[in-house]
């Protein structure tokens, strides 16, 4: 089970008792319009969909081609939706002393799981060093705030950049 994909293929079901905790059990968007702007048109169900959607392709692929571009595009998508979003949960929460719903799940399930992505990443060969994993999680905290700020245009802004550097890695690979 300490394999990169198997634990990849955990990612979406995270993301569902994620947004259980947020949506379910409490009320994140009330708690978020309390601090921040109401950027995000799309309803939280939509939103699950599109990232547990988007993400599936991404294990698709990655379980088809199992190359270290998919693999790092896998480990970036994963580095925005979820370490980010633990990271804004937990910080938030403290910033403003009041809990942001999503922290619980974000604390036990999200991070946890990542970290050992993060180190079957390494065990397989799929991240080289720590800079990598450093650039990715730089990347997915761009992408996240600049989600945050814009909304839900981000996410299909950087599938199209992850389908560029797809296509672009191969052809490098190809050509050597």
């Amino acid at each position: 089970m300490n394999k990169f994909e198997n634990l990849l293929a955990l990612a979406p079901l995270v993301y569902i008792f994620h947004h259980t905790e947020e949506h379910i059990i409490f009320n994140f968007r009330e708690w978020r319009l309390k601090y921040f702007l109401d950027n995000n048109f799309l309803s939280t169900e939509e939103m699950l969909m599109r990232l547990i959607g988007v993400f599936l392709i991404i294990l698709f692929i990655h379980l088809s081609t199992k190359n270290r571009p998919s693999a790092l595009i896998a480990i970036f998508f994963l580095m925005g939706s979820q370490v980010v979003n633990a990271v804004f949960h937990l910080f938030f929460s403290f910033y403003y002393n009041d809990f942001s719903p999503g922290a619980i799940t974000a604390t036990l399930l999200y991070l946890p799981l990542n970290y050992f992505i993060i180190k079957a990443a390494f065990n397989e060969g799929f991240l080289r060093n720590r800079i990598e994993a450093v650039m990715l999680f730089f990347l997915g905290c761009v992408t996240f705030a600049l989600f945050e700020m814009l909304g839900p245009e981000v996410l299909a802004i950087s599938t199209l950049f992850c389908a560029f550097y797809y296509v672009y890695s191969a052809y490098i690979m190809k050509t050597r």
